[in-house]
């Protein structure tokens, strides 16, 4: 039943519909599936726990509840003709289905959860970006050794702590670099674009990474989106403290904060500029 509330939800937003829009002119034969509720049914599954089309059989194998559910080879063909572009045209999709489904929240009257760092609530959104690494047991298309001595995928992720919803990931190779900042200026662009355009200007917005996220280049672009698009947008990215900036932390002027050899004075003041991580407006 759960699955089946799923897909209620899919359809209440829209996702079929507008999923067959940016997709729907991939399809190359006369087939009783839609491209776009083949993905709606992809979809589905991934939310319920699915983890390989092979799973689409625990919806197919109950009409009753959910209709018609193309095959195996059927969902094959959709995915193997989505190309770059129409990947960014299911990108929009998603923000387009994203944007109904708060619009519905809010109509109930629903507000976005907070965020609670450390006993204090975090004002506005919260987008959290990490990598993280996926283990293969063979040979598979762009998987390679990581740098933790295994095998498989890297991919940079971006969810809103708030709710819990997946706004972007980047699919890249096990040796993917984990500071790379390019990816994740991409990353970030594609989450924020997910965000429905009121809320986007609207409120504050933090964003949050580890230590790969402490690049220039990164942190210059998400200055610059405040700078010159108008979002409210800080960063929180982590640090690691070693020997050798503990040492030059005197060097530095007085207005980037107080010396990094100095612990917190209390909890608190890890949810604002904690020993290892800070939080800059500017």
């Amino acid at each position: 039943m759960g699955s089946r509330l799923l897909a209620d939800i899919a359809a209440a937003v829209g996702i079929p519909q507008v999923l067959e829009e940016a997709v729907g002119g991939y399809r190359q034969r006369s087939s009783a599936h839609l491209p776009g509720r083949v993905l709606a049914d992809v979809a589905v599954l991934l939310a319920d726990g699915g983890q390989a089309i092979a799973d689409l059989a625990v919806l197919r194998d109950q009409p009753a509840l959910f209709g018609p559910v193309a095959s195996d080879a059927t969902c094959w063909r959709v995915l193997a003709q989505v190309e770059e572009a129409g990947l960014a045209e299911l990108k929009r999709a998603r923000a387009q289905a994203r944007e109904r489904a708060w619009l519905l929240r809010a109509e109930a009257g629903r507000p976005i959860p907070g965020v609670f760092c450390g006993g204090r609530a975090v004002p506005g959104l919260v987008i959290d970006l990490d990598a993280v690494l996926v283990t293969c047991h063979s040979e598979k298309e762009q998987a390679a050794a990581t740098f933790k001595h295994g095998f498989g995928y890297h991919p940079l992720l971006a969810f809103l702590d708030n709710t819990g919803e997946a706004l972007a990931g980047m699919l890249r190779p096990g040796n993917a670099g984990s500071n790379t900042a390019t990816d994740h200026i991409q990353v970030i662009d594609e989450a924020l674009a997910q965000i429905p355009e009121p809320d986007r200007y609207g409120a504050p917005i933090l964003v949050r990474a580890d230590g790969a996220g402490s690049t220039k280049a990164w942190l210059t672009h998400l200055r610059s989106l405040r700078d010159s698009r108008g979002l409210d947008l800080c960063f929180s990215v982590g640090f690691t403290v070693t020997q050798q900036s503990t040492t030059r932390s005197p060097t530095c002027p007085s207005r980037r904060g107080r010396s990094l050899s100095t612990p917190p004075v209390s909890p608190a003041a890890l949810t604002t500029r904690g020993y290892r991580s800070r939080r800059w407006r500017s």
